[in-house]
């Protein structure tokens, strides 16, 4: 029976000694967490000599403070790599209780095939700062880091700090930066193939088109040339079939002149402006003596462009001009320029600038702003066919021909009170 409590006493004994000694851990804990976060700045401890005074200055209760809160890991070592210091992010970078970290080489977190790499680091940074990624062992995981490695003078002698900034989600956008790129090139690539494609088949189908179509006007027009005896509506028909088909013709090669404009690139030589519009001035001779225009045309650049397509974009506009004039009023066409400093429809004007803003204004029936962006879409028309013809291609190419040449184009209008199109060019074409 005596033995029985001998025993049970010592339990009770063992059982306060622990409890006593968590509670001294918790204290030291809490503690240890209280220098830690800057809470206190003094602590007395008793010792045989009696209670004695340890303060912390200042300076050091701020250090501690930024390097608890930093988002990084912190770690200070010495010169054989042991972990003297590290703040709460490095311990749950690497999924350690803080405890286990302090005292055991830094090198233990690095993934071995970086190895090499982090001791030519940990070489080098004893003279010179320097930088570095490796993967750090966290648990079951690798981490990439990047490593800033510097040396500190500190009153124990000289230590090395490090600080680890978590490249995890860096790494991942990369990733997915270089995956999209990389679909990117891909859906480019076959972009490319169909564009391809796409000016193969309207180039043959509108050749393909133009024989059968040929014939079409040939017989039409020998059945109305020969006297042959129609009825008023087979003639009326006949009439429909002529017109048809070359409206047809016309878009067969406003068709093909649009394909042509995706593919490579043409030369460009220093071409005269004024050149260009005096030869169209000729080819409109007809019409414009038909509807009386009066042409105003200012002194125009000489610019590197392509000829036949900068050519195919004033015909396009004055075309319009004299087309969508105002019935029982002769046209008014304006041709003016200036160069500007910058690729902006606001630029201000410059003597020497880089670009030209060449303007076709005119008189005729204009068009609600709001349909602004449609004039420049294919196939898109503002007014009925069986009043002005066109295919509705013709400002479409000129926009494609405008881009391709590095440019703009705009145009501002309000219904009856004419057009006004804006076009921005570069004189040279090597601009940056």
């Amino acid at each position: 029976m005596a033995d029985k409590d001998v025993k049970y006493q010592t339990r009770e004994i063992l059982q306060a000694e622990i409890d006593e000694l968590r509670q001294q851990l918790e204290e030291a804990n809490d503690t240890i967490e209280a220098i830690r976060t800057g809470q206190v700045d003094a602590l007395v401890v008793q010792s045989e000599n009696g209670h004695q005074l340890y303060t912390l200055k200042n300076a050091d209760q701020t250090y501690r403070v930024f390097i608890e809160k930093m988002t990084e890991g912190a770690v200070t070592l010495n010169p054989e790599g042991l972990i003297l210091y590290c703040n709460s992010q490095f311990a749950r970078m690497v999924q350690l209780p803080l405890s286990n970290v302090i005292g055991i080489p830094f090198d233990t977190f690095i993934a071995p095939e970086n190895m090499p790499h982090y001791n030519a680091l940990f070489k080098t940074c004893w003279t010179d700062d320097c930088k570095g990624e490796v993967l750090l062992i966290a648990g079951k995981d690798r981490k990439p880091v990047q490593l800033s490695l510097t040396t500190l003078e500190l009153q124990e002698g000289i230590s090395l700090s490090i600080i680890l900034t978590d490249l995890t989600a860096q790494k991942a956008t990369q990733k997915q930066l270089r995956d999209n790129n990389s679909q990117l090139a891909e859906i480019n690539q076959a972009l490319e193939a169909s564009n391809h494609d796409l000016q193969q088949f309207a180039s043959v189908a509108s050749h393909d088109l133009q024989e059968p179509l040929r014939k079409i006007q040939i017989f039409s027009n020998l059945i109305k040339e020969n006297g042959i005896e129609l009825t008023p509506l087979s003639r009326k028909y006949l009439e429909k079939i002529i017109v048809s088909s070359s409206r047809m013709k016309t878009l067969i090669l406003d068709i093909l002149n649009y394909s042509k404009l995706s593919a490579s690139d043409l030369p460009h030589d220093c071409i005269d402006l004024n050149e260009i519009v005096e030869e169209l001035l000729e080819d409109f001779e007809l019409v414009i003596a038909e509807k009386g225009a009066i042409v105003d045309r200012g002194q125009l650049p000489c610019i590197d462009a392509n000829r036949g397509q900068i050519r195919q974009v004033f015909q396009n506009i004055i075309s319009n001009s004299l087309k969508f004039s105002k019935p029982g009023q002769a046209p008014v066409i304006s041709v003016t320029s200036r160069q500007i400093g910058q690729r902006s429809f606001d630029s201000p004007e410059s003597a020497d600038g880089p670009y030209c803003l060449i303007t076709v204004a005119d008189n005729g029936i204009g068009f609600n702003e709001k349909y602004l962006s449609n004039i420049f879409t294919l196939f898109e028309r503002l007014n009925s066919k069986d009043k002005y013809e066109g295919t509705g291609i013709g400002l479409a190419i000129a926009k494609k021909i405008i881009e391709k040449h590095n440019g703009l184009i705009t145009a501002s209008s309000s219904e009856g009170a004419g057009t006004q199109f804006k076009i921005i060019l570069p004189v040279k074409q090597n601009i940056s």
